[in-house]
């Protein structure tokens, strides 16, 4: 099970944030919320308190483009039309959370197993058997986890894992008012995105593009992927996210027999010494 976001129809309204924090009772971030001066968003990125970021990217659009007819449910195109020769604006906007890796580095170096695979594909932290060490926030490829101040264990993104043991989709999917947020099984998921971008492109927004989708990226693909009207860098997502983990086999063998060496040579001295 996963995520399709499209944010061709992202609104920016924030209800996923609320409905996250309010049903995982995710306490507030460590600074109170403010206007970071990056427009509208106050909270900046992903955290140990912030499982859900809205991205707000204000763009500048050509003079001689005319608006793109998106299909927004509510609000049309988000796009604003030039005039006298100056360029129009557009919002890019996006609802960012762990992207659930097919193969994730956060659980190859957790050594507690607090972090594990779900029936459901997903990945959880189990923060009763968490014991801070913080090895899962250098290993994520695209900087989710976070250890809590005050409590040093790792929060993310359980993607409701208590909801889906119930029959019910995640909180964030079901407050999003035009289904930017879609839940449910990944094969299918990834079938609806493709026609939603070959829509956009027919449309007149050839930019339009799938991040996340393919399974033999580097994470094996993500459980939560996006569709994206510009490169990922503008949405504050890597280009060609790796998973962090991928040399830890050549490197125990280097280990391994470079340990070999030495015990060899410490027995070869004692046999020397013997003699």
């Amino acid at each position: 099970m996963g995520f399709f976001t499209d944010t061709s129809v992202c609104i920016g309204c924030k209800a996923c944030q609320v409905a996250c924090k309010e049903w995982n009772l995710v306490p507030p971030e460590d600074d109170a919320p403010d206007l970071l001066g990056l427009s509208y968003d106050n909270t900046g990125a992903l955290g140990a308190n912030t499982w859900r970021h809205v991205a707000f990217i204000e763009q500048q659009v050509a003079p001689e483009r005319p608006p793109v007819e998106l299909g927004m449910p509510t609000i049309g195109a988000p796009e604003q039309p030039a005039g006298d020769g100056e360029p129009g604006v557009r919002w890019l906007m996006s609802s960012d959370v762990c992207k659930h890796c097919t193969h994730a580095a956060c659980l190859d170096v957790c050594p507690t197993g607090s972090l594990f695979r779900t029936e459901f594909g997903t990945v959880v932290v189990q923060q009763d058997i968490c014991n801070g060490c913080g090895y899962c926030v250098p290993a994520c490829p695209y900087g989710v986890i976070e250890t809590r101040k005050g409590d040093g264990r790792a929060f993310k993104c359980t993607l409701c894992y208590d909801r889906l043991g119930a029959g019910k989709e995640p909180a964030c999917a079901q407050a999003c008012p035009t289904d930017s947020i879609q839940f449910g099984v990944l094969e299918e998921l990834r079938e609806r995105a493709d026609r939603r971008m070959e829509e956009l492109h027919g449309r007149g927004a050839p930019e339009a593009r799938l991040y996340g989708r393919d399974p033999t990226d580097g994470v094996g693909g993500d459980g939560a992927f996006f569709l994206l009207l510009d490169e990922p860098e503008v949405y504050g997502l890597p280009p060609d996210p790796v998973v962090t983990t991928c040399d830890l086999p050549s490197m125990w063998r280097y280990a391994a027999v470079a340990a070999l060496g030495v015990a060899a040579s410490v027995a070869l001295s004692f046999v020397g010494r013997r003699r």
